[in-house]
């Protein structure tokens, strides 16, 4: 034994072979204390981050002396584990310690993390992950990698978990091999710019076995995962950032799956009022639906899920009149708003964490269909827009669906048309709702009529006519005279309307004896 590792086994074993109190309170305070912090000084250190996440003084820690009395010295073996209080709320975190073997697992680490993870499915807590961690510590793989207690076993537990008590994660630094998976698991994954990264390979191995060169950042690092791959909910440029992040979408979600989420006092929106033209009546025109949902949600508590991926559609947690609603709405100004193979993935993904937790969903629609073409019928459309349609078609929590503008073709259905009973099916005074908009229809129907016309002036006066016919087929009054549409709702009106009608489903309950579902990675 030397340096440390002597250091601490002669001050934990007294004289007579027993260690004493202080020995064990000096053992304690070392294992606190962690590795050394300089040699990393762009990280905030792992028990400050813990003062981010937790009320004050309420942490109570488990595990603390793990390896205290081997010849190692792995404070806490790399991990810390424990339950404090969030809002009140007791929650259960993993929390991995960079300055120790650069937060790699062994059995004990493992051991740990099982056993908080054991407890939240027990007791239904909560979980949130701080991963910073290299992966499996090589140098006891036969403790992390292959037994009953090893990682296999976390990720069965975080398996278990999902769908039954809210799992968040914060990615501090890499996140490698197998236990990139950790945060793979969780329903929201908050990633350090310039530091985070996730992995199941490293450049140099990715080299080695495909020859493909490439750099961290590119393949495994924050702005990829949150812009590319969608395994990142967001960015951020600081440790404390991400952990607020956090700690503040809990107070969204309920303590688990049998619970509703919190209600608080209601607050105006931030932008009260709705200026002519915020929805405008051409369906060609882009604009910011997010504009539309200021002017619906409580000021200030819109919290977006996956911002920068398939920004076409926009999703997230607000509160409606203090209540907490799921919002999914076509985003006109990328892509016109049409749904692709990442964004019903990410639908279908948002979808069923709302369902799971017991939060009512609110489908803002805006859009021109599912994307056609040879590209997206290779990567799959038909597959990932059936997997929307059955998540949005399975949840049980109260659906509303609101056309602002247009509603064309399965981008309809997607969006919860009425044939998939949510309590009410909406309209603004913009909405046209039907299998296509009547310009395109026309150029279907009489292709060949319009190309037999020679003539530019009756060819252009025969499809104005023919528009004016399917336009008032699908019109908006026709569709509230055939109770296709439940109202139709000046745009001033609909946060009132809305908060009304989530009145009448209060009393909401899911099915008895239905089994919880997973939340499905996307």
């Amino acid at each position: 034994m030397t340096g440390q590792a002597e250091h601490l086994s002669t001050e934990v074993i007294s004289t007579n072979g027993a260690p004493g109190i202080e020995d064990v309170e000096r053992a304690a305070e070392r294992a606190r204390a962690g590795g050394d912090p300089a040699r990393w000084p762009d990280k905030l250190p792992v028990r400050d981050r813990l003062a981010v996440l937790f009320d004050p003084g309420t942490f109570v820690e488990d595990g603390l002396l793990a390896t205290a009395a081997s010849d190692q010295h792995l404070p806490a073996d790399g991990v810390i584990t424990g339950v404090g209080r969030v809002y009140g709320r007791p929650v259960a975190v993993i929390a991995h310690d960079f300055t120790v073997k650069a937060g790699s697992w062994g059995e004990l680490t493992c051991e740990k993390q099982i056993r908080i993870l054991e407890r939240a499915d027990r007791d239904l807590l909560p979980v949130v992950y701080l991963v910073d961690s290299a992966g499996g510590r090589l140098t006891d793989q036969m403790g992390f990698f292959p037994g009953r207690r090893g990682a296999s076993a976390i990720f069965n537990l975080q398996v278990r978990l999902s769908g039954r008590v809210p799992q968040l994660c914060c990615l501090h630094g890499p996140s490698a091999a197998g236990g990139a998976y950790m945060p793979a698991f969780c329903d929201w994954v908050g990633m350090v710019n310039g530091a985070a990264s996730m992995y199941l390979a490293s450049p140099r191995v990715a080299e080695k076995v495909t020859g493909e060169r490439t750099t961290l950042e590119a393949m495994g690092g924050a702005m990829m995962h949150a812009e590319v791959s969608g395994c990142g909910d967001e960015v951020f440029d600081e440790d404390w950032e991400a952990v607020a992040a956090a700690r503040l979408l809990l107070s969204y979600l309920p303590d688990d799956f049998r619970s509703p989420p919190s209600r608080v006092d209601a607050a105006p929106p931030e932008q009260p009022e709705w200026p002519d033209g915020l929805v405008p009546t051409d369906p060609n025109v882009g604009y910011d639906v997010r504009d539309v949902i200021d002017r619906l949600v409580d000021g200030g508590t819109f919290f977006e899920i996956k911002a920068r991926w398939a920004q076409e559609l926009v999703t997230g947690l607000a509160r409606l009149d203090g209540r907490v609603v799921g919002i999914l709405a076509n985003q006109p100004k990328v892509r016109s708003g049409a749904i692709f193979v990442d964004s019903a993935d990410k639908a279908a993904r948002f979808i069923s964490l709302c369902d799971a937790f017991n939060i009512p969903l609110v489908f803002l629609q805006d859009v021109p269909g599912f994307m056609v073409g040879v590209e997206v019928e290779r990567q799959g459309i038909i597959r990932h827009g059936a997997k929307m349609i059955a998540a949005m078609a399975s949840a049980e929590v109260p659906k509303y669906s609101v056309v602002l503008r247009k509603a064309y073709a399965a981008g309809f259905y997607a969006m919860c048309a009425p044939g998939f009973s949510p309590r009410a099916t909406l309209a603004l005074p913009t909405a046209t709702i039907g299998p296509m908009s009547a310009e395109a229809s026309v150029n279907a129907v009489y292709a060949n009529k319009i190309a037999a016309i020679s003539d530019e002036a009756e060819r252009a006066a025969f499809v104005a006519a023919r528009t004016v016919e399917q336009r008032a087929d699908i019109n908006l009054l026709r569709m509230a005279g055939d109770l296709v549409v439940d109202a139709v709702v000046e745009p001033g009106r609909l946060r009132a309307e809305l908060s009304a009608r989530m009145v009448d489903a209060d009393r909401w309950t899911r099915e008895p004896g239905r089994r919880h579902h997973l939340i499905s990675p996307v």
